[in-house]
């Protein structure tokens, strides 16, 4: 098996890299941390491929899709795992910065992931597109504009992406994570219901990617919290979240 997986040096990322290398798999681990992939090269000499970018540099994914493909082949999977999470408010000129930084990598940095292997794959006829959503794209959350509107935009285009690549042989594969212990919920000042261990979260998501579906929450348990917030009427979610407390601000987490 080959997989690609971005975001790899820490948490979800990390343990997913983790899980397919255990299992033998060749990985491409895509991290703008190369320092923290040595362990992993270390560890797995012969089945991982490390490469140290930034998904925002579409160039960079671009060499590195391409020396991968060559070496070892098309891949089976591909999952598009960057992210970073920070407070934002609208109304400070300085989170302006952060807006298009979560923009940047949560979003584009999905698209600019998946695009030098789309083409590959589907003249292949098989593999999977998996893209790292959030439940926090099913409601704006307070304090969190920036890391709910491109969690939105993520679930959004990974469905114009489904639908796009229909009949081609290649799954398009939608994760919602709900709360992951990882260091981008470790700053979380507030209670955080099912948190899972990314050991465990990784062996989950992977069993959603080998049965192919095309939207899949976890822990399952977030998906029942994410149907009744995105079935609350207006007036009545605004004055349960209204003085909901606030994710840190002025800190990108990978």
């Amino acid at each position: 098996m080959r997989v690609v997986v971005s975001g790899a040096s820490s948490g979800i990322g990390l343990a997913l890299t983790r899980h397919y290398l255990e299992r033998g798999a060749s990985v491409a681990a895509f991290a703008r941390r190369g320092e923290l992939l040595q362990t992993l090269a270390t560890e797995f000499p012969d089945q991982v491929h490390c490469y140290t970018l930034d998904v925002r540099d579409a160039s960079a994914i671009q060499h590195a899709a391409q020396d991968f493909v060559q070496k070892v082949g098309v891949p089976d999977i591909v999952i598009a795992n960057a992210g970073v999470s920070v407070g934002t408010l609208t109304e400070d000129a300085e989170d302006l910065y952060a807006f298009k930084q979560v923009m940047d990598i949560n979003v584009l940095g999905m698209v600019q992931t998946f695009q030098p292997f789309v083409h590959a794959m589907t003249q292949a006829k098989c593999g999977a597109l998996v893209g790292i959503a959030s439940v926090a794209g099913f409601r704006g959350l307070p304090g969190a504009s920036a890391y709910s509107a491109s969690k939105a935009a993520a679930i959004s285009y990974l469905e114009s992406l489904r639908v796009e690549l229909r009949g081609s042989g290649v799954k398009v594969v939608t994760i919602a994570p709900g709360y992951i212990k990882t260091p981008m919920t470790d700053i979380n000042p507030y209670p955080m219901p099912f948190i899972l261990a990314p050991e465990v979260a990784a062996q989950r998501m992977a069993r959603v990617i080998e049965r192919g579906c095309s939207f899949a929450v976890v822990p399952w348990q977030m998906g029942i919290v994410g149907w009744v917030m995105r079935r609350l009427p207006n007036w009545l979610y605004d004055r349960l979240f209204a003085n909901a407390p606030h994710k840190p601000r002025g800190l990108l987490k990978r």
